[in-house]
């Protein structure tokens, strides 16, 4: 039961990450709402709400409490600024220096970092699974967000480089969590994160410097489900999901992700969906699949 609700956890999670993409780039050409403002207004908000939860549905004392030692408090910061805050920025640079689809595909890198990276810290080992679930996410990543054309990847250096390091820090934010998340409750832990990466970046983008007024109700609607479900909801379930299941698993289900961002752009945004994107769907979905009947990876782990 642990390991299927850490599977739903983290579909969920990725499908409104996923959707939440899609919401905020209908915010940014419809309504013009800036990039840099969204990412630290909801990182606040979501931040916010999640250690509301926390204190008043679970252990509040751990609110504080993951303060009081020094290398927890180290731990805290550099997870926020280089894990939480660093996936959030990284992605929205790509995608506004050159687009959604390359920004996203550059993002699932990660799974194949994070078992390149175990395997170098002997940690795991590389098995069957790992080799046909990475294979899966690439190629399925690939078609569904070029449509099998190499020439849609022909964007601008710096779209590139910031799409790299977004699955840098997807990797980053996946292990790194780890050893907090053994003590600590996870919204705790992603509250915390939210904050400071919010905090940090209000200097160079203060929340405060937008006019709302002359947002229709229909946008202010969008803003409330990309801060409260494609972001606080969807970095949380993220989180939480590795509590029963392996980084690179999580990863690796998160994948559904572009599959979610994809699929809403078709239907929502009424964008053409060509035979290789739908390729690259039944791939994830094969994926998917494939990650839910087998049971937890014999690999080495240990953290």
């Amino acid at each position: 039961m642990s390991r299927k609700k850490g599977i739903f956890l983290v579909m969920t999670g990725a499908t409104f990450w996923g959707i939440g993409g899609t919401v905020a780039k209908k915010l940014f050409e419809q309504y013009g709402i800036d990039i840099d403002w969204l990412v630290t207004t909801r990182l606040l908000i979501a931040g916010f709400l999640l250690l509301t939860i926390q204190f008043f549905g679970k252990d509040r004392s751990q609110i504080l409490g993951v303060w009081k030692t020094k290398s927890n408090a180290i731990s805290l910061i550099i997870f926020g600024l280089l894990g939480m805050l660093a996936v959030q920025y990284t992605y929205m640079a790509s995608i506004q220096h050159g687009n959604a689809a390359v920004a996203t595909l550059l993002q699932y890198l990660a799974p194949v970092m994070i078992i390149v990276y175990l395997i170098l810290r002997h940690q795991a080992v590389l098995t069957r699974k790992d080799m046909i679930t990475v294979s899966l996410a690439l190629v399925g990543s690939f078609f569904l967000l070029t449509n099998g054309s190499i020439s849609q990847l022909s964007v601008p250096t710096l779209a590139i480089v910031w799409g790299v390091l977004s699955g840098v820090a997807l990797a980053f934010y996946t292990l790194y969590a780890i050893p907090l998340l053994k003590q600590y409750d996870s919204l705790v832990i992603v509250g915390w994160a939210m904050i400071i990466g919010g905090f940090a970046l209000s200097f160079i983008h203060p929340p405060w410097k937008i006019d709302l007024n002359t947002l229709p109700l229909e946008a202010y609607l969008y803003l409330i489900f990309v801060i409260i479900f494609g972001t606080m909801i969807a970095f949380w379930f993220y989180i939480e999901s590795l509590q029963s299941l392996l980084p690179k698993e999580s990863s690796l289900l998160g994948s559904i992700e572009p599959l979610a961002a994809v699929l809403t752009t078709v239907f929502w945004l009424k964008e053409p969906f060509g035979m290789f994107q739908w390729i690259g769907t039944t791939c994830i979905l094969f994926m998917i699949v494939f990650l839910a009947l087998n049971k937890a990876s014999s690999s080495k782990v240990s953290y």
